[in-house]
């Protein structure tokens, strides 16, 4: 059987250090992948709109074994190749602007990374910091959402970390290849992550941590997920281009708010002048996310046990399993006058089953 497919034909082009947005044109004229590897000369040198450069490239690379070997080099390192073709690759990844072609990976995508929140934040990260994330993460974790974040220092080691203590998934994303430990400290988590989640790279084998390659990275963190959360970021900082990312994507974008006077909260508090949903529990990311509400609402339901509870408490809880309602709405909802409501309301906060959220609006605590 040959090696020259389409796929293989992609990541020979990916090898190259060709850039997504020029293998685009180059799709465009040739749509079928394996035409390119048998073109002539100048049927390469016709092409529109690509570098003189690059058509040398294509023309002067074209060797099988070289071919051969790059498959070798992936199978002996245990290494996935993701493509464009492939039903594996990450469906959001095809809708964002600059969509990666190839994605190199240790571990696995699966089904239920569907489910996926970025955390991300500063490299320097407080006490308070590290609580948000371990809070957020360990929460997320246990509604089955796959943690995604960029396998830095602080914020993103620590969103890692948690879910891998909570037996949760979680993928990080590099801006290096895949074969290169970075930073070298958090080399643990390079082995660990891949046994319950992925590590994934757009950039080829070998290719070094360089300044320019994360900005471009972080566009697949925030692709990849349904929302970001950004715990902590200096005023200029790469999480911020993430939410930006997030943003022009479509994506849900959530901020902790910090003390005005710590330089690790500037960013994310400017994030929550400019428009940034605010948190400060999980149920702050869970409203503005369809997909966890029923996760949320299932989970309830399993962890209360009715039995406990007379029928008007229960009646009272049930209304609750949407999310936050007003005292008023869970009156008219039950059919239960309001006095007797707010009598119930009390009774219920101090079995600790329910909190006020403030202006006699109600939520489940667990």
């Amino acid at each position: 059987m040959s090696i020259i497919t389409n796929k293989s034909v992609l990541v020979w082009l990916n090898s190259l250090s060709i850039r997504n947005k020029t293998i685009d044109k180059i799709m465009k004229q040739v749509p079928e992948l394996t035409d390119l590897w048998y073109s002539s000369s100048d049927a390469i040198y016709s092409l529109n709109d690509i570098n003189t450069e690059i058509k040398d490239r294509l023309i002067n690379y074209r060797n099988e074994d070289y071919l051969k070997r790059l498959f070798y080099n992936f199978e002996k390192q245990n290494i996935d190749v993701v493509t464009v073709f492939d039903k594996n690759y990450p469906d959001r990844l095809h809708y964002i602007c600059d969509s990666p072609k190839v994605l190199y990976v240790k571990g696995s995508l699966t089904e239920d990374d569907n489910l996926s929140i970025a955390i991300v934040g500063s490299r320097k990260t407080t006490s308070y910091g590290k609580w948000a994330t371990e809070k957020f993460a360990e929460e997320l974790v246990d509604l089955g959402v796959t943690i995604v974040s960029g396998l830095a220092l602080g914020i993103d080691a620590i969103a890692h970390r948690k879910a891998l203590e909570k037996k949760g998934r979680t993928i990080g994303v590099l801006g290096n290849g895949i074969d290169i430990v970075y930073p070298n400290t958090n080399k643990a988590l390079f082995e660990e992550i891949p046994k319950n989640g992925a590590i994934i790279s757009e950039f080829f084998l070998g290719t070094p941590p360089l300044s320019y390659n994360f900005p471009q990275r972080n566009r697949i963190i925030s692709g990849l997920s349904l929302g970001v959360i950004v715990i902590e970021a200096k005023e200029k900082s790469g999480s911020l281009i993430t939410a930006h990312h997030a943003l022009e994507q479509g994506k849900e974008v959530f901020a902790l708010p910090g003390n005005i006077n710590s330089i690790f909260s500037k960013g994310t508090n400017k994030l929550i002048k400019d428009g940034a949903k605010l948190i400060m529990d999980i149920e702050d990311v869970v409203e503005e996310i369809h997909e966890l509400q029923e996760k949320l609402s299932n989970k309830r339901r399993v962890e209360l046990d009715y039995d406990q509870f007379s029928s008007s408490e229960v009646k009272v809880l049930e209304t609750m399993k949407e999310g936050p309602i007003h005292a008023d709405n869970i009156a008219v909802n039950t059919g239960i006058d309001i006095s007797t409501i707010n009598s119930i309301l009390t009774i219920l906060e101090l079995k600790g089953v329910i909190k006020e959220i403030g202006g006699s609006i109600f939520t489940l605590s667990t």
